[in-house]
């Protein structure tokens, strides 16, 4: 009978498994988990919210402003004049005190004419308003 007391041959196998394809294997079902979970989740929901006297109604309306690097002032993506907008801004007031505007400006705009505009929504009575920009890449 030959009986091997030579440990170091069984560990070096042992020891020399590669998991590198299970933990690829297994971040791909991760992904794909992550990708479904959401949609599954959303058509197993089937929710009745309950009804109060209390509470606000009224959904947050926002305006969309863009300006053009040529000065011309973009409404919801339709071309107005600073009437027009302050018109608008007001008309939207009046249905929906709770508005918001989101202003766009292109980087060649001059200073003074994004002001003008902030200054056109707060005269017509809006205080929410914010300023889109893109984030730089850090480098």
């Amino acid at each position: 009978m030959a009986v091997s007391t030579n440990d170091s041959e069984n560990e070096g196998l042992i020891s020399s498994i590669n998991i590198t394809p299970f933990v690829d294997v297994v971040l791909v079902l991760l992904v794909i988990f992550m990708v479904t979970a959401p949609m599954l989740v959303k058509d197993i929901l089937e929710l009745r919210l309950p009804k109060t006297q209390s509470g606000d109604g009224q959904m947050m309306q926002t305006l969309g402003i863009a300006v053009n690097k040529d000065g011309n002032i973009l409404l919801n993506g339709q071309l107005t004049d600073e009437v027009g907008l302050a018109l608008v801004t007001k008309q939207t007031l009046s249905k929906n005190s709770q508005a918001q505007a989101i202003i766009s400006a292109d980087i060649d705009v001059a200073y003074g004419k994004v002001v003008k505009v902030i200054d056109i929504l707060k005269t017509a009575g809006l205080e929410k308003f914010a300023v889109q920009i893109e984030r730089e890449e850090k480098k």
